[in-house]
């Protein structure tokens, strides 16, 4: 297979959390959105992050979780509980891993 038969426009992805903790707290299942793939940027981003760039962390997420339309959630003064956003970052990490 040729790589270039893989290159493609990235495409939004529907992200559940639906553990039990998530479903007992908020009576359903939480859904947000991401890109099927990121661009390089990402990921060279991620790989440089360390402890004196911790704003880089949020800024990166920042741009990971979205909503339906594909834009970011987390903007100006917004912010998820801090179990939600953990499990957000943990399960959006997983997919790019994948």
């Amino acid at each position: 297979m040729k790589l270039s038969t893989l290159a493609a426009k990235p495409q939004l992805i529907e992200v559940t959390l639906d553990d039990e903790a998530i479903v007992a707290e908020f009576g359903e299942p939480v859904v947000f959105y991401t890109w099927d793939r990121q661009p390089i940027g990402v990921f060279m981003q991620l790989s440089n992050i360390n402890e004196e760039k911790e704003v880089g962390v949020f800024e990166i997420i920042r741009k990971l979780i979205l909503d339906e339309e594909g834009k970011e959630i987390l903007i100006d003064e917004n912010t998820l509980p801090t179990n939600v956003l953990m499990k957000a970052i943990t399960k959006v990490t997983e997919l790019l891993g994948k």
